[in-house]
């Protein structure tokens, strides 16, 4: 077990606890001891949901250690049953748990209960919660789904979707829509506001419609061995992967399945003259391996960007990953220490980090640009608003959240270029507060900095036309003139120092 500050993924038990709180009639008894009870925080406060987690500790003390912990645990689990009533319970043990080596799912099978119980095998100390997500709901499946005829229409299911997953809720509300309109009903959605019951129906879908591989995969590959329901491949992300997406859908049920377009925007956009700012900007994408695998593909087939590397934290997407990044061109990164992906990124200096919300910080610690594409996210990541990221309105919202921070960057750019303007100054007061242009007091002149060591100093000139280049490559500037002084053996950067640096490193 390796100590972090920050971490890409929370032990099994979380995904576990993802699951059980996506579902309505599900109760998840957690053998904690200790704690482990930080539930709550994760589902009320980030993903902001109106009701707590379905979840019910076993915790207690040290001194009950000694004692009859399993007699603690089978009156915590008869407690759950008889105040929350679910239509079925999981059982599974936290990382503390695991240590003392109790047994929490054989002790809950021996009470004898009238509903089903579903035990939890969730290696705390060897997996991660992607994992125990998709265990989780591959034994809720697996242990509940009844074989049945199929429905008179063409239905089917929509697997994946739990809580705190990135925009599952508006996923699921687009990819319906976009199957009603080939004319396909939803059978079951599940984990996602699906029950027990609903769970038993699943068999009646003629297809499954994979939606989040990393939490659902399990479950459709057994429903298609067990009841023989194909599942589709394809997640619909972009414009490519929805279109590609309807044709993987017309091949299984034989539909002519004629997609609707007319929301979509995100084309013209990319060809307008106003996006010809973007094209050739370099990206670094890090994230869950399907979103990276997805904004890859958009990054470079439909915004013209160049991709300059890529990477997932959870190893079981590692080996498509490595795969993509082969054809790409770049070297895969599959690793989940933030400090491993920083280091990555200064060396590759992009113009545009797509990432999740540790990436988000990286960038604003190196000055570059990060669009949110995949979790782990915050609680601003979980809008208001309808913001899907599948389907033809999905490549809508991509677009707007890909393009917004470097448009952003190239005004922070353009004010700074005009900063010595007589009406943009720092001493001009704003336009819309009836405030008059002032003359610039000339600077101060400041004696110039004596080096110390071996360290380098710029000069005022130098440091003034510094902060002329947009803040994205800024950082990249600086060091590639300070290593270009270095090597001139240099210890003060002057504006020529600059422009013969400039001139170099464009050779």
């Amino acid at each position: 077990m390796k100590l972090t500050v920050w971490t890409y993924e929370g032990p099994p038990h979380v995904g576990a606890m993802r699951v059980a709180t996506a579902m309505k009639g599900l109760h998840y008894v957690l053998h904690a001891p200790q704690g482990d009870t930080y539930a709550d925080l994760l589902f009320t406060m980030i993903e902001r949901r109106n009701h707590r987690p379905p979840v019910t500790y076993t915790t207690f003390q040290a001194r009950d250690l000694g004692s009859d912990t399993a007699t603690l645990f089978k009156q915590s689990c008869q407690e759950a049953v008889d105040r929350f009533d679910p239509q079925a319970i999981i059982v599974g043990a936290s990382c503390t748990a695991e240590l003392i080596q109790d047994d929490p799912a054989g002790l809950a099978e021996t009470m004898g209960l009238s509903i089903p119980v579903i035990p939890l095998e969730l290696p705390s100390y060897q997996r991660k919660e992607n994992f125990g997500a998709d265990e989780t709901f591959y034994q809720i499946v697996k242990n509940l789904a009844q074989p049945q005829d199929r429905t008179a229409r063409v239905t089917c299911n929509i697997l994946g979707p739990t809580a705190l997953g990135f925009r599952h809720r508006d996923d699921v509300e687009e990819i319906t829509g976009l199957l009603s309109d080939l004319g396909i009903d939803v059978n079951v959605v599940a984990p996602l506001g699906a029950t027990p019951a609903d769970i038993a129906r699943l068999p009646a879908a003629h297809f499954n419609v994979l939606l989040s591989p990393e939490t659902g995969e399990s479950a459709a590959r057994w429903l298609e061995k067990t009841h023989s329901q194909p599942f589709t491949k394809i997640v619909p992300i972009g414009v490519g992967a929805t279109r590609d997406f309807i044709a993987e859908v017309a091949t299984i049920t034989g539909l002519p399945c004629k997609p609707d377009e007319s929301r979509l925007r995100m084309p013209w956009w990319s060809r307008s003259v106003d996006s010809t700012y973007l094209t050739g900007k370099r990206v670094f994408i890090f994230g869950d391996g399907t979103h990276v695998a997805a904004h890859a593909r958009i990054a470079r087939d439909e915004m013209g960007f160049e991709v300059v590397g890529i990477g997932c934290y959870n190893r079981e997407m590692a080996r498509p990953i490595r795969a993509l990044a082969k054809e790409y061109g770049v070297e895969a990164l599959i690793s989940d220490d933030y400090l491993e992906v920083e280091q990555t990124i200064e060396a590759l200096s992009p113009e545009m980090i797509l990432g999740t919300q540790m990436e988000r910080h990286i960038g604003k610690r190196l000055g570059i640009p990060c669009a949110v594409i995949s979790a782990p996210v915050h609680v601003q990541d979980y809008p208001a608003r309808y913001s899907p990221q599948v389907g033809f309105e999905g490549a809508n919202v991509i677009f707007d959240t890909l393009i917004h921070p470097l448009v952003m960057g190239l005004e922070e750019h353009l004010l700074t270029m005009f900063r010595d303007d007589f009406e943009f100054h720092d001493d001009a007061g704003p336009s819309h507060h009836g405030g008059k242009a002032k003359a610039r007091v000339d600077d101060v002149e400041t004696p110039t900095p004596q080096p110390q060591d071996d360290n380098i100093i710029w000069l005022s000139d130098a440091e003034k036309e510094l902060k002329k280049i947009p803040f994205f490559v800024r950082g990249k500037a600086r060091r590639n003139t300070e290593t270009f002084a270095m090597e001139k053996g240099l210890h003060e950067i002057s504006l020529d120092t600059l422009y013969e640096a400039k001139a170099h490193y464009a050779r």
